[in-house]
């Protein structure tokens, strides 16, 4: 005689259930017992199995999704963003230099004398004297006005420029003689001044000297980065880039002590969620070098429970960004110049050496890789050099992918497709600077950024991600923009050919971070045998205006089959 099965724990039926299988079934329902998703179907076939211990969650027509994997998440370096780490100093919070002066002299007169003050978020692409006077650009003087005897250290939206003051350059040692280091650039005006301005790996020149939050504040602010995600329905990240090479970066939040927290927590059941890490052995303007003797430290670190936190690659800095003009590009900017690789090398032909070098090592050592690269030149160094890894020693399922992708081509599309190699995009930056990316590459080049459609139909598995906290952790704004294309400033559309679809968006933050982590067999989707990871949304999303996307509401989250979230 069979004992029958016992009753779900769970069941979430009446609604709207996007599987995001491989046909994208929707289904009414879906059953859950103890960490594991065990049917989906109809309303009257989920009700039927629920027993006396069952809770049955009425969804009255709303939407059920696969819990929300954000792929591309700087989780510890985002709960270090927020006070009493740093001052928010992003729109809209600020609109003006006036005003982020302002914020800066407030927290000059509440610290003791001479301690730092560190803030986060300035994009000029917001602030109006810029928007006036493209010539006009924050400078250390506007900060030395309010804080002359305080160093200052304020990071821009996209973490790759510092706007420090007199006082902070002056206690780390950069004066007129200091020079550019590799894969970075220190600013100066017309008259060879500093101003105050440092780009990419010179960015380390001052974040290095900013006091090292303990591993137990690390801790608190990964438990209360997570707290925040489940109220947005995530239950999964990718942590991109922890090590040795992440020592000098803001507060230390790329540094080896994160994966020391996330650890602790994991080792007492407090880590609740799913971490995904990429190891930085190598800070950007780093070497073939730095990668070997990173490994060598870093080893490849394990945790107590590999579903909540499991080290499965390696991150590489290729080149910068292109708000800063730092993205290595095959056309020049309209100003001028092409930008650069951020790797070690005197000329770019020995830096494409030692970037090809860098993913070798970490190839061969039997990591993923990740490799920072946003310019069409960069990218498809990147994407060859991959190749020429794989040819040397032969991985199958290595399953590396290119992170940001701003300006991929088609011939590296079709290369990474055929290989079965990813990209990673951020679709709300995207919708953040496309107003700003005109004036920085051209109307169509700027259009172009960010092609999710040309990558979809090369057959390149697409994964969408924030990377918090250069934009906020909210893939209901990613989704959005994936459909519509539009500028968050002026409504304006851009690249309106590269629009996807509602369901081709969902899996770029759902099934296919499942690929990117090596998961795509126990979750991602929601289907019998997948872990029971889920976001209830508050009203039905298919069909919906994709302009209200962002408004939608998470009702409830499921972790593990534990409700972690309840509005």
């Amino acid at each position: 005689m069979t004992t029958p099965a016992p009753a779900p724990s769970l069941v979430l039926t009446g609604g709207q259930v996007l599987t995001v299988d491989r046909e994208f079934t929707v289904t009414e329902g879906v059953a859950v017992r103890g960490r594991d998703i065990v049917a989906t179907g109809t309303d009257a076939e989920m009700r039927a199995l629920a027993g006396p211990g069952t809770r049955v969650v009425e969804l009255a027509g709303r939407t059920v999704l696969p819990g929300i994997n954000d792929s591309h998440l700087h989780g510890a370096a985002y709960g270090m963003t927020k006070p009493p780490f740093a001052l928010d100093v992003a729109h809209p919070a600020v609109a003006s230099i006036a005003d982020v002066v302002a914020v800066v002299r407030e927290a000059v007169r509440a610290a003791r004398p001479g301690e730092w003050v560190v803030g986060l978020g300035w994009d000029p692409g917001y602030l109006a004297e810029c928007l006036a006077d493209p010539r006009r650009f924050p400078h250390r003087r506007d900060l030395d006005a309010v804080a002359p005897d305080h160093p200052v250290c304020l990071t821009d939206f996209s973490s790759h420029m510092v706007w420090a003051n007199s006082e902070a350059l002056r206690r780390c040692g950069i004066d007129a003689a200091t020079a550019s280091p590799a894969g970075g650039v220190v600013d100066r005006d017309g008259d060879g001044e500093l101003t105050g301005i440092l780009r990419e790996a010179a960015q380390r020149l001052v974040q290095s000297a900013l006091p090292t939050p303990s591993i137990a504040q690390r801790r608190a602010a990964i438990e209360g980065v997570v707290r925040e995600l489940h109220a947005r329905g995530i239950t999964s990240y990718t942590e991109p880039g922890l090590g040795p090479g992440g020592t000098g970066t803001l507060l230390g939040g790329l540094s080896t002590d994160n994966w020391t927290a996330y650890a602790d927590l994991v080792a007492v059941g407090q880590l609740h969620a799913r971490v995904s890490v990429l190891l930085l052995p190598a800070p950007m303007g780093g070497s073939a070098e730095d990668v070997r003797k990173g490994l060598e430290e870093l080893r490849r670190p394990v945790s107590a429970d590999p579903r909540r936190l499991n080290a499965i690659g390696v991150k590489i800095f290729a080149d910068g960004v292109p708000p800063n003009r730092t993205a290595w590009m095959n056309e020049p900017y309209p100003g001028g110049g092409h930008g650069a690789l951020c790797v070690h090398g005197d000329s770019p032909a020995l830096q494409v050496e030692e970037l090809r070098e860098m993913i070798r090592i970490a190839h061969e050592a039997g990591f993923q890789l990740g490799v920072h690269v946003t310019g069409d030149r960069a990218i498809d160094t990147v994407v060859d050099a991959f190749l020429a890894a794989d040819t040397a020693a032969p991985r199958p399922d290595a399953r590396h992918y290119v992170i940001h992708g701003d300006f991929i081509g088609a011939d590296s599309l079709a290369k990474l497709a055929a290989h079965g190699y990813g990209v990673n995009m951020n679709p709300a930056i995207k919708w953040t600077i496309s107003d700003l990316m005109d004036e920085v590459v051209g109307r169509e080049r700027s259009a172009y950024q960010w092609p999710v459609r040309s990558a979809v139909e090369a057959g390149v598995r697409v994964c969408a991600s924030s990377d918090a906290p250069i934009t906020e952790p909210d893939w209901r704004q990613g989704v959005a923009a994936m459909l519509l294309r539009e500028s968050k400033a002026s409504g304006r559309t851009s690249g309106p050919e590269q629009r996807v679809t509602l369901s081709q968006a969902l899996r770029a933050y759902t099934a296919t971070p499942a690929w990117q982590d090596f998961a795509d067999d126990w979750k991602g989707t929601v289907e019998p045998g997948r872990t029971a990871d889920l976001c209830v949304l508050d009203r039905p999303l298919l069909g919906i205006d994709p302009h209200e996307i962002p408004d939608v509401r998470v009702d409830l989250t499921v972790f593990d089959g534990a409700v972690v979230h309840e509005r």
